[in-house]
């Protein structure tokens, strides 16, 4: 028996009964109806992703990919990948290629190139892609032999590929054939190159091969595409609205933070007004923890070897740790914080009445990014969590989660980032028992169940040493950013032998929560500067107001002014430069300073100031402690104090 799936919920209009018969040999593209042409994409065979020119089987189900769902439109970007491919192998024949998979918003290929691309290249590719995509050429999968794979690469030039046929331990392979460009991968592919209805490249980087910095560099270019012209056009004006927005420009700007290449990639050097933006988050994240019962620690920045083999980072995550030598003793710096918080709780004795214990700590740790991934204050070698670990009895395990949850849900709510949330399961590369990760993983979901909260799963992403919840915030502009998760841990109190005497006198074994709530304060810094475009709120901004004297002679006033302000510790800055006050405001304003206030002869007279907003908006006069209660009341606002 053959079962067709999900035809009446693609399209309203169209009727299951109204489909032809199924039979045995049918082409998956025989059953789409007449509506839905160009609509569908791709098909499935028992649940299996496939072409739609694959033949049925005699008993399966098939389902039906439109271009209008996530795994469409992956399927649509990874074709588009090849087209691309294709237009740059017949622009630059000499050129060999590498990997090319579709990546969340777009695609990307990588190209070994002795000239990097420029501008103009990029234009000539879209033209012989939009000549391929004309074309309607279509797209035809083939099986072979992994030996037949390595001849027919080897006769191309096309050392990548083999590289990458090496390492699969199968038979035989899958490739695709579009035109001149034949493709090692597994599909499925859209039908045609007509299919592509909307494409644009966006721009090109340099990459390692594998993102290993000891590999070839690569040129990669980046591209996307979508089911039609006016999604394409909404996306690449989000592309130039986010370049605007680019932290490392604004970083520059507003003197926040530097990279130095003197000192190493990766690592941040913060300025006065970016050292002072994060002093302003991390005294809001201490005040909060004490709120909910967390006590302050510090860990080490190193820690003994022996130490990260037992708990199982040495196994599982040395690649991403940096290791010193001292007095010939091997020490790990640390990635995490977790271990000096587990020895912190086994420096004594634990009764069930002591717990849940909450230690917080802003810890700076390091991890061994690739160079390829950097990405300014977003994807760094040294950084800083706002890192917790709640250890508490399994029966308080539930109620624990929805406490941290909770708090998740202020902070947001107080930066004004919605979010969606995702629960991920066990990994590949993990440790731990199974009856462990499946009680974690329960608690988990009990805890979203309980606060009522959706989510969606995300298979095999989990850390680890065991499941989380992850919160993934919207910015101002609409992109995803994760920072908030919660991990449960049976697995690190199991290797460390973490206990507390239960009210039977027994030894029993805690569970452990990881969590974080903006997670790195340098990335979500990054992220504020993007979301706010630089012009932050009065709570949140390094220099709250600039006071400039007009001439000289006002600036023994201005003087008394900006040292009330500080007094009144608002974050006040003063320009008494003998410049013109149209380059000051100017200069003030492109610093993205809330408030300016101009000293001139009526303020002297009046004794008050005339709050200048950003933007150019003018209040009327005040005096010098209503200014001040205006500014702590904004800055109350936004911190909801």
């Amino acid at each position: 028996m053959i079962k067709v799936n999900n035809i009446s919920n693609a399209n309203s209009d169209v009727k299951s009964d109204n489909l032809p018969e199924p039979i045995e040999g049918m082409l998956i593209s025989e059953l789409v109806p007449q509506q839905l042409k160009g609509k569908i994409v791709a098909g499935k065979i028992n649940g299996e992703p496939v072409d739609l020119n694959s033949p049925l089987p005699a008993n399966c189900e098939v389902d039906f990919i439109s271009v209008d769902t996530p795994e469409g439109l992956e399927i649509l970007r990874h074709s588009t990948s090849h087209i691309m491919a294709e237009a740059v192998k017949e622009l630059f024949p000499n050129v060999k290629v590498a990997i090319g998979p579709a990546i969340k918003d777009g695609f990307y290929y990588d190209f070994d190139t002795e000239e990097p691309f420029t501008p103009e290249d990029l234009k000539k590719i879209e033209k012989k892609m939009k000549e391929i995509i004309k074309n309607a050429i279509p797209f035809e999968r083939k099986q072979l032999s992994i030996d037949d794979a390595v001849k027919l690469f080897q006769d191309l030039g096309e050392d990548y590929k083999i590289e990458l046929l090496n390492e699969i331990e199968d038979d035989e392979v899958s490739l695709y054939t579009q035109g001149k460009f034949t493709d090692l991968c597994r599909g499925p592919h859209i039908p045609t190159t007509k299919s592509v209805k909307a494409f644009g490249l966006t721009s090109v980087a340099g990459a390692y091969w594998r993102g290993d910095e000891k590999k070839q560099m690569l040129q990669r270019i980046y591209g996307t595409a979508f089911p039609d012209k006016a999604s394409l056009k909404a996306h690449l004006n989000l592309i130039e609205e986010a370049k605007k927005r680019d932290h490392r420009k604004i970083g520059k700007e507003l003197d926040l933070f530097q990279f130095n290449d003197e000192v190493g990639a990766g690592l941040p050097i913060y300025h006065p007004k970016g050292t002072m933006m994060r002093l302003i988050i991390e005294d809001f994240l201490k005040k909060e923890h004490l709120k909910r019962g967390y006590d302050i620690v510090m860990g080490p920045l190193i820690l003994k070897q022996e130490l990260w083999e037992k708990s199982g980072h040495y196994d599982n995550y040395r690649e991403n740790m940096y290791f010193t030598d001292v007095d010939g003793q091997k020490y790990g710096i640390k990635p995490m914080n977790c271990l000096a918080h587990m020895l912190i709780y086994k420096s004594k004795l634990r009764s069930y009445r002591d717990l849940p214990i909450r230690y917080f700590e802003l810890g700076t740790v390091h991890r061994h990014e690739k160079s390829g991934v950097l990405h300014g204050l977003l994807r760094v070698r040294a950084f800083t969590q706002d890192d917790a670990h709640i250890i508490c009895t399994p029966e308080q395990l539930i109620d624990e989660i929805i406490g941290v949850m909770d708090f998740v849900i202020y902070v947001m709510d107080v930066f004004g980032f919605p979010y969606s949330i995702e629960l991920s399961t066990r990994p590949e590369k993990s440790i731990g028992a199974d009856e462990d990760w499946e009680l974690a993983t329960d608690a988990l979901k009990n805890a979203l169940n309980k606060k009522g909260k959706e989510y969606k799963i995300n298979e095999g992403d989990g850390a680890f040493y065991g499941p989380k919840i992850d919160f993934i915030m919207k910015d101002a502009i609409g992109r995803d950013w994760q920072c908030a998760t919660i991990q449960c841990d049976f697995t690190l109190p199991e290797r460390f032998d973490l206990t507390f005497v239960d009210s039977n006198g027994e030894k029993k074994r805690p569970v452990m929560l990881h969590r974080v709530i903006l997670g790195s304060v340098d990335r979500f810094l990054g992220i504020l500067i993007e979301h706010y475009a630089g012009a932050f709120p009065v709570g949140l901004a390094p220099v709250q107001a600039v006071v400039m004297s007009i001439t000289d002679k006002h600036i023994d006033y201005a003087a008394k002014v900006l040292n009330e302000l500080k007094g009144a510790n608002i974050r006040a800055e003063g320009d008494f430069r003998n410049e013109k006050l149209g380059l000051k405001i100017r200069e003030a304003e492109l610093m993205k300073i809330p408030y300016t206030l101009i000293i001139g002869d009526k303020e002297i007279e009046e004794n008050n100031v005339t709050p200048r907003m950003l933007r150019g908006k003018n209040l009327d006069a005040l005096n010098i402690s209503n200014f001040i209660e205006l500014i702590r009341s904004e800055s109350s606002a936004f911190w909801r104090d």
